[in-house]
């Protein structure tokens, strides 16, 4: 099982690969290098770095990073780090924006049991090892989180039946910390994500109070031998039930 360390240490490097993140912003916009070139240079220093601190606090555990090679020798591990180096890459790439992240998640059995989510342009961390309050439902209607190009067929659905409000917004991450935040109430995603993008905001949502899971409502499960993971419900809990009959057939 996850130790007490493991929570400190998931947040301690999540907000180091974040503030490298920053350091890399500030050096692309010192040097006048093409912007085009930061979600690449991002990506490629943020994970050298938590690849190197989990090789040095956790080397018998396996690692499955967005930027890496898959090993499979973690499908039989009885720990795993699941890492997103850059969540929102073109947010990134575009400051000020703060809509991106980091996560680093542990999972174990499928489940994750450690998560961390850092927002480098907030200058917070959110992790399971202190779990953030969750604020006072919303008495609006429910807020429906959507990408910045496109709401989407889950969000469009939502609004439809629940009476809901577009925010659009850009990471994965940043989306499901903005509900933690109060400052929505619903995350559907359809179209396509991989385990990396939902590990760690599953974990630090469900500390926190709030529910995740696939959009019909069976759970979310990781490590699995195709990293794909093709959709994602995370919500207030009063609005769970209400969100996956809607969803049902999306």
């Amino acid at each position: 099982m996850a130790e007490p360390d493991d929570h400190r240490f998931a947040a301690d490097i999540a907000t180091q690969a974040g503030e490298l993140l920053l350091a890399v912003r500030a050096e692309f916009a010192a040097t006048g290098r093409d912007p085009r070139e930061l979600k690449d240079e991002g990506d490629r220093r943020s994970h050298i770095l938590l690849m190197g601190l989990l090789a040095a606090s956790r080397p018998d555990d396996a690692v499955l990073s967005e930027e890496g090679a898959d090993d499979t020798a973690r499908l039989t591990a009885e720990r795993v780090w699941i890492i997103d180096p850059v969540d929102g890459t073109r947010e990134f790439s575009e400051p000020p924006r703060s809509d991106w992240a980091v996560h680093v998640a542990l999972v174990e059995q499928h489940t994750p049991t450690v998560g961390a989510v850092a927002l480098p342009g907030l200058a917070t961390t959110f992790h399971t090892g202190q779990p953030p309050t969750l604020p006072p439902a919303n008495d609006g209607p429910p807020r429906i989180l959507c990408s910045r190009t496109r709401p989407g067929a889950a969000a469009d659905v939502l609004v439809q039946t629940l009476g809901g409000e577009l925010v659009r917004m850009g990471s994965a991450g940043a989306k499901s910390m903005a509900i933690v935040r109060g400052e929505a109430d619903i995350y559907a995603h359809t179209g396509g994500q991989y385990e990396w993008d939902s590990c760690a905001p599953a974990a630090v949502a469900v500390a926190a109070g709030l529910h995740a899971s696939r959009l019909d409502g069976s759970p979310l499960r990781y490590n699995a031998t195709n990293p794909y993971l093709p959709d994602l419900l995370i919500c207030r809990p009063e609005l769970a039930e209400r969100a996956i009959a809607a969803l049902r057939g999306v």
